[in-house]
């Protein structure tokens, strides 16, 4: 699918409100969005909640009006009295049915829809301090955390809602910001105020660093904040304090060696449209990478199709100026079809947009 610029426009849905502090982060339930299954999303703030938002079954074209009465998304409930400080990371298992919450009380819960009520099943102590992030593997059998203690958790899955930590990885030098498993392999890659983003892989129950992707390596120069796959998982993007995004690709080649590990190499550098630290990074399924930053607005990229002799390059589709009226501190697209993005800010609340193409009438 060809994109152009000034072919798209950003419609803000909805605006939600009810946290009472800065939100943090954003997490869509991938087993939400189908026809018998509204979407669901959830939400975690400085406030030490979380909340779960679920969309109407039937939106209103109407409710493309921040204005409007009409609520096409209502918060279904407020996951509280856990955590005794900041919830700053919240993640779904991809069968959508358990959601494990980072705080920096040094705990990670996990919780459960249990007919209909959220339940706190279990709660992973360990880190020495701030749980800054958390993220399931593709098939839920792991769970990963960091902190700000340098550390990255590995846990794994046990029957009857047990967590065993099955590893404990120290590599960075300084706090560790993210941390994201691979979308179809068994990798760990995470991120941290070191500059670097590291990739850990499982060698005979060893998990280890195999890759550290740093300013040698044309990595970045300051905190990388956040990154995120393409659909297909062989593409990578980073953001950082460094006001660049970068993408990276993984090298097909080396998946022939013998540990069967593909390395990844820097592939191009996003740079020029950033003027504050990036906070933020999300890729779409259907190629559009979007950006949240320090700097209010919330910017899209897609890939130039045109003139690919040096190599690869992005172009910026839109830029939505004052998306928020504080930092953006996550941007996250739907699961499913719909060019929906939720994103979350420093000014405590959430914001529903659908990116519409100008030149066709639905808007896909």
């Amino acid at each position: 699918m060809e994109f152009y610029e000034g072919a798209c426009e950003l419609k803000l849905l909805q605006t939600l409100e009810g946290h009472t502090d800065r939100v943090w982060s954003l997490a869509w339930n991938p087993a939400t969005g189908t026809a018998d299954t509204p979407l669901v999303f959830a939400s975690c703030s400085g406030d030490k909640t979380v909340r779960i938002w679920e969309q109407n079954p039937s939106p209103s074209s109407s409710s493309s009006s921040s204005s409007s009465s009409y609520s096409s998304w209502n918060c279904k409930a407020v996951l509280e009295d856990t955590h005794t400080r900041t919830v700053r990371s919240c993640s779904w298992s991809p069968s959508g049915k358990s959601l494990a919450v980072a705080s920096f009380d040094a705990t990670t819960s996990i919780w459960e829809n249990v007919g209909g009520d959220f339940e706190c099943v279990s709660t992973l102590e360990g880190h020495e301090n701030e749980v800054k992030s958390v993220s399931w593997n593709a098939s839920g059998s792991l769970l990963a955390t960091c902190g700000r203690d340098k550390s990255v958790w590995i846990w794994e899955v046990q029957p009857g809602n047990e967590y065993e930590c099955v590893s404990v990885l120290q590599g960075h030098t300084q706090d560790v910001k993210m941390v994201m498993w691979h979308p179809t392999l068994d990798v760990l890659f995470s991120c941290s105020y070191d500059n670097t983003v590291k990739v850990w892989a499982d060698d005979d129950d060893d998990w280890q660093c195999v890759q550290t992707l740093g300013e040698p390596n044309n990595g970045h120069s300051s905190t990388v904040w956040a990154l995120s796959f393409n659909k297909t998982g062989d593409k990578m993007v980073t953001c950082s304090d460094d006001l660049t995004l970068k993408i990276w690709e993984m090298d097909g080649t080396s998946m022939q060696s013998a540990d069967g590990y593909a390395s990844w190499r820097h592939l191009c550098t996003i740079t020029g449209y950033h003027d504050r630290t990036i906070f933020s990074v999300h890729w779409s399924s259907e190629g559009i990478i979007a950006s949240g930053a320090a700097d209010d607005a919330i910017r899209f990229f897609v890939e130039e199709k045109d003139g690919l002799v040096d190599g690869p390059s992005y172009k910026l589709l839109l830029k939505e100026e004052k998306a928020h009226g504080m930092d953006i501190n996550s941007v996250q697209w739907s699961p499913g079809e719909k060019r929906l993005l939720a994103s979350a800010s420093d000014d405590g609340t959430v914001k529903i947009w659908e990116l519409a193409s100008l030149c066709t009438g639905n808007g896909y």
